[in-house]
């Protein structure tokens, strides 16, 4: 009966660190950020080609990852692809004449977004835009403009 009784009871602790455990590596590899508490302030940037830029892609300086993208959204009056996206705010002293580039990590991995710092005294803050970005480069495009252009005619000497 007492032997029983302790079965059940690890049987029981198992299953509840199982779980825990299952309900952390879901929060990390979802990108949620239930367990991080710090402050952020949202900054929006546009661009012509976001490639296939998705929600929670990193936002980074430096190859330091300082935020997550929250938003990538169609403007049916500019014509263009707004990405809004949070910031740590411990990174705060941003110049606002920074620039956003869509970019790729590696040939073929995720896209992110890669911010190079300007020379202004004056911050991003909360509900700043960032006026200088940079497209993505589609890969696609790239090799179907050399197939097509080395195809081409010209000079055959």
């Amino acid at each position: 009966m007492q032997q029983t009784r302790s079965v059940e009871l690890g049987t029981g602790l198992f299953v509840l660190l199982g779980l825990a455990a299952l309900f952390f590596l879901t929060t990390q590899t979802t990108g949620s950020d239930a367990f991080s508490a710090t402050d952020t302030y949202t900054v929006t940037a546009r661009f012509e080609n976001v490639g296939s830029l998705k929600n929670r892609a990193p936002v980074s300086m430096s190859g330091v990852t300082i935020g997550r993208v929250t938003s990538v959204e169609f403007d049916p009056v500019a014509l263009n692809a707004e990405v809004t996206f949070v910031i740590d705010s411990q990174y705060g002293q941003i110049p606002d004449d920074s620039d956003a580039s869509i970019l790729t990590s590696g040939l073929l991995g995720s896209q992110y977004v890669g911010l190079q710092a300007g020379g202004s005294d004056i911050y991003l803050e909360d509900g700043s835009e960032i006026l200088f970005t940079q497209s993505a480069i589609v890969i696609e495009n790239l090799i179907s403009k050399y197939l097509f252009s080395s195809g081409s005619g010209g000079d055959n000497e």
